[in-house]
């Protein structure tokens, strides 16, 4: 039977998650196996590594309250920060608690200017101008997945790996980021990795996760998300096939569903989005360059 989800507050602490031993850019695992940290890129929509400093426990990190991944051993610790692609340029910072006291500081880091491309796609008018139906449709769903994205799940190790195999072969269809304009209006910028792919092939899942949930959503279509511990979630959508549960636990390399057409398309491909601390950030920063 697959584990219960366990899910906390973004307001309340951070549990001790995910216990590694960093060296440069690597950690280790309880049974000392390597694990391959994703790339740091510290621009709007990427991934920023804030040291925190040496400490006899795992300290806690939040970004705007949001709990962040902390990596590392008592020779130093590492946050993970997830920087979000509404993100202005600029210093921001996050709020690290140590010791029981819990004795709070702030830690800053800079986010750097990256322009993303711009794409302009024609798709059905009703899926730009959303009827009242719709509309109520979308925002029902969108409080749902509020809630999806909000996990914070617990985890005694590391995957054997934070590498990501990439979930369905194919073209790059669309690039993370890209300014996107549908009918001549313009939307929110691409939050996740398209891959050009045939109705059928399969989907499988990067990293060892659990499902926390599955669905057919207005613009999402058919929809799969995992959980892999400590704020670091993956999405996929439009799939022709959801071949998973609830609750299921994947190991990496496992069937999860099927490409489709589903949702708001031009043609069938895989929509493939990583989140970290709540933030959208490039699936290509958690694959080999």
């Amino acid at each position: 039977m697959a584990a219960p989800i366990r899910r906390r507050s973004l307001l309340g602490g951070v549990a001790c998650v995910l216990a590694a031993h960093a060296v440069g850019a690597r950690a280790r695992t309880a049974d000392d196996g390597p694990v391959q940290w994703p790339r740091s890129s510290q621009v709007p929509g990427g991934i920023a590594r804030v040291s925190l400093g040496p400490g006899a426990q795992r300290p806690q990190a939040l970004a705007e309250g949001v709990p962040l991944l902390v990596l590392g051993d008592p020779i130093e610790w590492t946050a993970l920060v997830g920087i979000p692609l509404s993100a202005v340029p600029g210093e921001r910072h996050i709020e690290v608690r140590s010791g029981s006291a819990g004795t709070a500081r702030r830690l800053a880091y800079t986010v750097s200017t990256k322009k993303y491309t711009e794409q302009r796609l024609k798709v059905p008018p009703r899926t730009v101008d959303l009827s009242p139906a719709d509309q109520a449709r979308y925002e029902r769903e969108r409080t749902h997945l509020a809630g999806v994205m909000a996990t914070f799940s617990d985890a005694a190790v590391l995957p054997a790996s934070l590498q990501m195999q990439v979930p369905v072969p194919g073209r790059r269809s669309s690039s993370f980021g890209l300014r996107r304009i549908f009918n001549g209006q313009a939307r929110n910028p691409h939050s996740g990795m398209d891959i050009a792919a045939g109705t059928g092939t399969p989907v499988l899942a990067p990293l060892p996760g659990q499902v926390i949930d599955t669905g057919d959503y207005f613009f999402n279509g058919n929809t799969v998300w995992l959980d892999h511990g400590g704020g670091l979630l993956s999405m996929y959508c439009h799939l022709s096939v959801i071949g998973v549960q609830p609750g299921a636990q994947l190991r990496a390399g496992e069937r999860l569903g099927e490409v489709g057409a589903t949702g708001r398309v031009t043609g069938p491909h895989l929509h493939w989005s990583v989140m970290l601390n709540r933030a959208m950030v490039d699936p290509a920063l958690f694959i080999e360059a």
